[in-house]
Formats: C-alpha cells, structure tokens, sequence
C-alpha cells in the first residue's frame, strides 16, 4: 500500500519581505513629492477684473522676438524698458505670446523679468 509523507506542521509567511518593500515605496513617494517646487513659477491669469493702472506694459513674445507695446526689443533691454513705465515694481506687466512661440520662450521672459524684481506678471491670450 502506498504511503503518504508524514503532514508538516504549515509556516505563517513572513511579513518582513512585504514592511521592506511598503518602506521603500514610502521612502520613494515622499522623495518624489519634492522634486519640482523650485520650478514653480507664479503667475496670474489675465482676468476681467484685474486692476490695471499706468501706462500699457504689454509685452508681446514671438519665436524670435520682442516687442514693448509694439515696439520691437532686444531681450535683455526688455526690464530697462520696462522701468520707466512702472511706479514700482509690483506694478502689472502684462505677457502675451503669438501662436508660433513656445512655451519655454514665454517662460523665459517670464523669468528674465522676475529676476528683474518684477513681481506681478500676468498672462493674457
């Protein structure tokens, strides 16, 4: 007659292996979440209701152009430009973009004019 293999008592499985791998996804979302926050740019969205007061500021940015309320610039003019147009420099400065420029040139000036002390940028259509 055909005998079978004494029963073994059965083993819980280990819970190690599955608290390492939940801590290396912890690790790696909150490692994650970070990245990023430096890049922020703040910029407000032209809206009706914005306050707008002065002179025009309206800065028009094209794939290789400029322009100061029509006027073509010279990028590294532009804050120069701006300064006389401005009591101060929390006053609006207005960006709008042509269908053909990128996103990366309109982030662009909108960098070059923060790190010009311009504080209020908003975006238009």
């Amino acid at each position: 007659m055909f005998q079978f293999a004494p029963p073994r008592r059965s083993r819980r499985p280990s819970l190690t292996p599955m608290i390492d791998v939940v801590f290396l996804l912890l690790v790696f979302f909150m490692l994650a979440s970070q990245f990023g926050r430096d890049a922020a740019l703040p910029l407000t969205i032209g809206a009706p209701g914005l306050a707008y007061d002065g002179p025009p500021r309206l800065v028009q940015i094209g794939t290789d152009s400029v322009s100061l309320n029509g006027a073509p610039l010279a990028e590294d003019a532009l804050a120069a430009a701006l300064v006389p147009l401005t009591a101060s420099r929390d006053d609006i400065v207005v960006l709008r973009a042509d269908d053909t420029a990128s996103l990366q040139r309109l982030i662009d000036i909108a960098e070059l004019l923060r790190a010009a002390g311009f504080a209020q940028i908003a975006i238009v259509e």
